[in-house]
Formats: C-alpha cells, sequence, structure tokens
C-alpha cells in the first residue's frame, strides 16, 4: 500500500481509501465490519463516511438516516486512532427547516450527531458535502475554524467543490486567518474526466489533495453491464441506482469493451485496470473504493501499487478518445 501526504498537510492517507456508503443502505453491520477489518488488515487507514449515508438515501424523498456512521462507531472501538476518520455534512438529513445546508445551526448541530454514532470525540477531515449558494461562505468557514479550535475537528475539506470555488473559499480564510480547505473530494474515472480541465490542475499547483469517488463509474467499469438491458438482479442498476443508468449510452457501453480488452492483456480485471489508471495520475492523493463485498477490497489491494509504463496509459488514452 503507498502512502501520500493529505495535500499540504502532515497527515499521511492511504492511497486507497475506504467508502462506507454502502453500509447500513446495501450491507449489514457483520458484512460492512468484515470489509472494514479487511481493508485495515491490507494497510488502507483512510476511511470515509457521512452523515448522510444509509437507508434513507432510498426513499422517495431522500435523506440522510446515519447508518453507516453507527456501524463504524461500533466497528471502530479499540482501534480508532488505527484510521484516518474522515465524514460529511451539508445534505439533507431531515425534513424539518436547517436540517441541511452549511449554516452555522446546521453544522454546529451535526457535529455532534456524528461524533455521537461514530464513538469518538474527533474527526480527521470534517468535509462540506456539497457546495451551499444560500449560505455565505465567511459563515460556513467561521463555523468549521471553531471546530478545529474546539478540537472536535483536525482537518477541514470540501466535496463537489469546482476550482474557483475552493479558490474563493481559500482567499477568505486568507482574509480572515481560518482554516483552510485541504482536500476535496471529486468523480473521477475513465467515463468522467471533467476535473482535467480547471479542479486538477489547480489543485495540483495550491497542493490541495484529491480523494476521488466513484473509480468505476458508479459501476460502469465493473465489468457487469454489457448493455443497458443486462442488469444482474443483485447489481446497482437492479437497486435502482439513478447516477449508474446516465452512464448508460452506446458511447461508453463500447468504450468499456476497449478497457475490459485491455485488462486482459495486461493480467486484471476491468475494476483493477479503472481503479489503477486513476490511482496512476500525479494530482490524485487517494481513491475511494465503495466497497460491498470482501474482494472488493482485496481485488484493489493487489494493484495499489501498480505502477504504469507510459505505453499503457497511451494505449488507454487511446482507448478513451
Amino acid at each position: 500500500m503507498h502512502y501520500k501526504k493529505l495535500g499540504m498537510t502532515g497527515l499521511e492517507v492511504s492511497s486507497l481509501y475506504l467508502g462506507t456508503m454502502a453500509f447500513g443502505r446495501w450491507i449489514d453491520k457483520d458484512a460492512s465490519t468484515e470489509i472494514l477489518n479487511t481493508a485495515i488488515e491490507k494497510g488502507i487507514n483512510f476511511v470515509d463516511t457521512a452523515n448522510y449515508y444509509g437507508k434513507g438515501q432510498d426513499e422517495e424523498i431522500q435523506y440522510g438516516t446515519g447508518e453507516s456512521e453507527e456501524i463504524l462507531g461500533r466497528a471502530l472501538k479499540g482501534r480508532r486512532d488505527k484510521v484516518v476518520l474522515a465524514t460529511k455534512v451539508g445534505i439533507r438529513i431531515g425534513n424539518s427547516k436547517n436540517e441541511s445546508g452549511l449554516s452555522r445551526t446546521h453544522i454546529m448541530r451535526e457535529i455532534d450527531n456524528s461524533l455521537r454514532r461514530l464513538k469518538t470525540d474527533y474527526i480527521d477531515l470534517y468535509q462540506v458535502h456539497i457546495y451551499d449558494p444560500h449560505t455565505p461562505l465567511e459563515e460556513t468557514l467561521r463555523t468549521l475554524n471553531d471546530l478545529v479550535r474546539q478540537g472536535k475537528v483536525r482537518y477541514i475539506g470540501c466535496s463537489n467543490y469546482t476550482a474557483w470555488q475552493i479558490m474563493k473559499s481559500h482567499a477568505i480564510s486568507e482574509k480572515m486567518n481560518l482554516e483552510k480547505f485541504v482536500s476535496v473530494q471529486p468523480q473521477y474515472n475513465l467515463l468522467s474526466r471533467e476535473i482535467e480541465q480547471e479542479l486538477l490542475p489547480f489543485c495540483s499547483s495550491e497542493g490541495v489533495g484529491v480523494m476521488v469517488y466513484s473509480p468505476l463509474a458508479r459501476g460502469m467499469l465493473s465489468g457487469k453491464y454489457k448493455d443497458a438491458n443486462d442488469v444482474p438482479p443483485e447489481s446497482r442498476a437492479a437497486y435502482g441506482e439513478r447516477l449508474l443508468k446516465k452512464y448508460f449510452s452506446n458511447h461508453n457501453f463500447k468504450m468499456v469493451e476497449q478497457f475490459r480488452r485491455i485488462a486482459e492483456q495486461n493480467n486484471v480485471s476491468l475494476p483493477q485496470l479503472s481503479l489503477s489508471w486513476v490511482l496512476n495520475q500525479p494530482a490524485v492523493t487517494s481513491a475511494i473504493i465503495g466497497a460491498s463485498k470482501v474482494h472488493h477490497v482485496t481485488d484493489a489491494a493487489e494493484i495499489s501499487d501498480w505502477k504504469w509504463p507510459e505505453e499503457l496509459l497511451q494505449t488507454v488514452a487511446k482507448a478513451a478518445e
């Protein structure tokens, strides 16, 4: 397992980052704990969750119910310091007013709820889950700064932010002497490469850590799907994963087939090739594996230190055109 500094901090994190959106949502406590144990055994020290993750995500009106944090809190008992624990705030967790967004009221309430569920007195990396256009950035950053000063949070980060949003946040933090976002969590994979235009160059320039989610394109790069009508009964698509079906286009299916052939030529699976491609991008600090089965962790660990030759990078780049 390789480790990198998180942005400009002294904190070392594994190149694989265990995502726990499935915990308490698609898999139960025992299956979740087994996955966590395997991840730690394989050298993964970076674990990601959110107050939003849980069964409420699958309701008609989606809201957070916190099962993922609860399971992690129980599973990490006695070994909390073995992992860099990250969680997030901002997406709706109830149907009442002030139960979403990045206001001081909402953040202050939710940090305590997350700490209670996670059974810890501090969060290593507290991330704002989405940009909130209805709350002044100054209010959000002051609140996050207070949490660091109180010892409830070690570092702050953002998720789904654009380059200009991080830059504006950094400017405010600099002017007001507040904590800065040390990392960003964007989507990035062979089929979604939008962040290469501005976000990745910005992060490389400014020393912002990049932990990418969905390196397998919501499962499109898992190899499960051959066409839009081929949906295995226990797959994410069968569970009604709306974001996955956005990838269902003829162009993407053709690209996936090309990647599959390249994987076979290199004696790895399609998911392993896709994940390793992300890890071989210089600006990427860590890639999230949203595991729902133990083999998702073990398969990923097998290629975590695979350094690609230039020829393979060029071959995949050509297939991705």
